[in-house]
């Protein structure tokens, strides 16, 4: 078979006229928001996809030292912030984020997020407050929900640190689970537990929004020295390195975990036996636990004291034989969880090797056997799942988002779709990659049968603005979708040339859409302007339809009418007499050029006869499939 596309006779006119109007036609120029415009103008942006010679950002090292109570659910803490201002601007206020006020009464919160009044309560108590060492009273700040708004003595000047000092105090949920909160009686996942800086940047200035429960976060990248104490018996897993499992367990478990760093092979850390028998931590009635981490965007922990521990370690980087640790900690009662390990292993693999083909940028990750599905550095806390192919699509998209956002910082607040919309794509090449049998199609049949429809927004409408089923489809499947066709139009080649380019400038940044989108442009070197504007800033139906097929004496000629509003791939299957089943995939590049109907010209001798013409696959959202089948009737 030969398949032939045609562009229509008038346009193919002009680019005999015109060789060079195909270029010109490329050059779409996307909406440039009014707060990027002020940071092209200060030079902290570029139209090219690079940071700006000016751009900057702020950071922070925090030192914390917390103590939790399993059965009270009582978190104690003390946080030291040196708190660094890399902007032109002097801070007369600092924001700061009390994330567990999402539990207190009469905070903001979703409406998709109702907790019940047993979980309600008085939220984060602030004990004492200090900046530089002297203290403030409680006029020098207020707490709105989830935001605290802090004056300091004195202004924060361009370049300078200020440092603060704050005890503090909250009882975890046990129940209403929002990403973090008890377990069960003797486990706890914690998460978002100590007062932080906001982020403030060059394009809001401080991020003011309040976490509402349903949006996600916005960090900055900082460095994390934490001591968690626990009670006798319980074992904490963290985000960052370890760094006195020798002064905690026996030396047979610190054996297994060195063995483990540098171990193909999945490894028994922690045995059931190991529990049963006391062959685990050394028998001080409090332990402390250690952690250190830096250049990252948030921290987090579980805690334990009957969880068994699985570990291997993975090749990342075939040229600088870098490693990364892969740990599944869990109930063994679980037993769903026995695979995890696995699916965790392949996936960091996958991600190192196949796609986004980036060494996996963390030196631990743990998959964490808790309460919901949740993505922090280095942990995940992921439910049991009730079938192997959940447990792989969990598995890898929370695993995933290593990438967007804690590697690439980006807006989780306003732009979900920046990481949701990758661990997706993701989530669809890894799922295959760890099981060749399995086709995950998360998404696409809410997509499609949405399109068009009253809360069908353009994927960039901000995420606190959506409603309705675009909450989900804008943050999820349809910025998968998008870059799952831009892959396909541009080739593997040039799209990982894009891809690398926008994460080689970004990560440990803050990346916009803009910046997003053009350094795809120019590390592609191909303009997709024309796709980006009609899949991100526009939105409506998804639907192609074959409107007739016409024989000629060499062969027939398919005709693929676009009848809704969103570009789509053209992929067509032709059904032979003999049986035999042929494939064309033609990108959605078929309609940069604003036509509304594709020509398809098809070879095929009288000896194999064309039975039938089908439209679609898989990752295509069409939303009425009735025209999408076309029989030969000679």
């Amino acid at each position: 078979m030969n398949c032939l596309l045609r562009y229509p006779v008038f346009l193919s006119f002009l680019l005999f006229l015109f060789p060079n109007i195909q270029d010109c036609i490329a050059q779409v120029a996307l909406p440039i928001p009014y707060s990027f415009q002020k940071a092209l103008d200060k030079n902290t942006r570029t139209l090219t996809g690079e940071p700006g010679k000016a751009y900057w950002q702020n950071s922070a090292a925090y030192d914390i030292d917390v103590a939790f109570d399993p059965q009270a659910l009582l978190i104690k803490g003390e946080v030291s912030i040196t708190y660094k201002n890399d902007s032109p601007d002097a801070l007369d206020s600092i924001w700061f984020k009390l994330y567990p006020n999402l539990y207190q009464s009469g905070a903001e919160k979703s409406s998709e997020n109702r907790i019940a009044k047993s979980d309600l309560g008085k939220g984060v108590t602030i004990h004492s407050f200090a900046v530089n060492g002297k203290p403030v009273d409680s006029t020098s700040y207020r707490i709105e929900g989830t935001n605290m708004v802090l004056t300091p003595p004195t202004a924060l000047m361009s370049g300078k640190e200020m440092r603060f000092s704050i005890s503090y105090e909250y009882t975890l949920n046990a129940g209403s689970h929002n990403r973090t909160g008890k377990v069960d009686d003797g486990t706890a996942f914690v998460a978002y537990f100590f007062p932080r800086v906001a982020v403030y940047d060059d394009i809001d200035g401080w991020n003011k929004y309040p976490y509402r429960g349903s949006e996600e976060f916005y960090n900055d990248f900082c460095s994390f020295d934490v001591s968690i104490a626990v009670p006798q018996d319980f074992m904490v897993w963290a985000t960052g390195d370890l760094l006195n499992a020798e002064e905690l367990f026996q030396q047979p478990i610190v054996q297994r975990l060195q063995k483990a760093e540098g171990d193909d092979d999945v490894l028994d850390v922690i045995t059931e036996r190991d529990l049963q028998e006391k062959n685990v931590l050394k028998g001080n009635k409090q332990h402390v636990f250690r952690y250190r981490a830096a250049d990252i965007v948030d921290f987090a922990f579980g805690v334990g004291d009957h969880y068994v521990w699985k570990s291997a370690s993975v090749l990342v980087d075939s040229i600088t034989g870098r490693r990364t640790r892969v740990d599944a900690v869990f109930n063994p009662k679980h037993r769903d969880y026995l695979e995890v390990i696995d699916f965790a292993r392949k996936t960091v693999h996958g991600m190192s090797h196949v796609f986004p083909k980036w060494p996996y940028p963390f030196p631990h990750m743990t998959v964490f056997d808790g309460l919901d599905q949740m993505e922090y550095p280095m942990m995940a806390n992921d439910n049991p799942t009730e079938s192997r192919e959940d447990g792989i699509t969990l598995t890898s998209h929370e695993i995933f988002h290593s990438m967007f956002p804690f590697y690439m910082g980006t807006n989780e607040t306003k732009y979900a779709w920046m990481d949701e919309g990758w661990a997706i794509i993701g989530e669809w090449i890894l799922s295959s990659y760890i099981d060749s049998t399995f086709v995950d199609d998360y998404g696409i049949k809410p997509t499609a049968a949405t399109s068009g429809a009253a809360y069908d927004t353009p994927i960039m409408t901000l995420t606190t603005d959506l409603k309705g089923a675009s909450s989900f489809t804008n943050s999820y499947p349809k910025p998968a979708l998008g870059y799952l066709y831009a892959k396909e139009a541009l080739g593997d080649s040039l799209f990982f040339k894009g891809l690398h380019y926008y994460i080689k400038q970004w990560n440990g940044k803050h990346p916009q859409p803009m910046d997003f989108f053009q350094a795809m442009n120019t590390g592609s070197g191909k303009n997709l302007n024309w796709f980006w504007k009609a899949w991100f800033y526009q939105s409506g139906v998804t639907d192609l339809a074959i409107s007739k097929i016409i024989k000629d004496v060499n062969g027939y000629t398919v005709y693929v009418d676009n009848k809704g509003d969103m570009p789509l791939p053209v992929h067509l299957s032709f059904t032979y007499e003999d049986g035999t089943i042929e494939h064309i995939n033609y990108p959605v590049s078929i309609w940069e050029k604003g036509d509304k109907q594709a020509v398809v010209e098809v070879e095929s001798s009288n000896a194999n006869k064309l039975k039938k013409v089908e439209l679609g696959s898989v990752y295509v959202p069409d939303k009425n499939k009735k025209d999408n089948l076309f029989y030969i009737i000679d």
